[in-house]
């Protein structure tokens, strides 16, 4: 075990809660095995110890991450995550190989959907060139948690999303039964929305969507009585 890693692991492990480690892991469709920490009490247990103990060293860092995910129960998992976005200034291009095996390992929405929007959107940002270099294989992959990876990686942009790359995206994995990908396609659109609306109103219209993507796209926009 890594010496960084020791004093967290002890402390996480002396808060199990048996109670909500059953009901966290009925919620999670008994994928994962869970402490029973919930996730305000892990950002204190988290923020204690990096005042403590301070963040990693730049050339731990993968192996601390890597450490993490191998553990069993889910909220070590969490705990890379919370690692990995407070380093995100000083991640590098070499990083993106370690967050695409995160998002091919242990593979749920709960990772992904940060690991995409908090860690590959910057990476993406900071360095285009990965984005030219990962985006097509990812949308060719045929793994769903990568593809979803391509819809939703732009969650936090803004007025700085490419949106024909958004629309191009979403043309090209529309035709899916797959809960996943429907769902991203409407959430990627309904924070689109919230900072053009009209293109997404038109997109939606035109486009034969899922049901499903198509109710998550236009939902923040009813809500606000923007169409009705």
């Amino acid at each position: 075990m890594n010496n960084y890693l020791k004093p967290l692991i002890t402390v996480m492990k002396a808060n199990i809660n048996t109670v909500n480690a059953t009901k966290m892991k009925s919620y999670m469709r008994n994928k994962f095995d869970y402490l029973g920490i919930k996730s305000p009490q892990r950002r204190e247990i988290m923020r204690d110890f990096i005042k403590e103990y301070g963040k990693p060293q730049q050339i731990d860092l993968t192996p601390i991450v890597e450490e993490l995910w191998q553990l069993p129960q889910r909220e070590f998992q969490y705990c890379a995550m919370d690692i990995l976005i407070k380093n995100t200034r000083y991640l590098t291009k070499e990083d993106i190989e370690l967050v695409e095996h995160l998002i091919m390992t242990k593979s749920w929405w709960d990772t992904v959907d940060l690991l995409a929007s908090n860690l590959v959107g910057k990476l993406f940002q900071k360095f285009p060139e990965l984005q030219e270099q990962y985006l097509p294989n990812w949308l060719e992959s045929g793994n769903i948690w990568l593809q979803r990876t391509c819809l939703i990686f732009q969650l936090h942009y803004k007025k700085n999303t490419d949106v024909n790359l958004l629309f191009e995206l979403i043309d090209k994995l529309k035709d899916t039964d797959e809960f996943f990908l429907n769902k991203a396609i409407g959430w990627a659109l309904r924070q689109y929305s919230k900072t053009d609306a009209t293109a997404v109103i038109d997109f939606v219209r035109k486009s034969k969507l899922a049901a499903l993507s198509q109710r998550e796209a236009l939902k923040w926009l009813k809500k606000t009585g923007k169409i009705v």
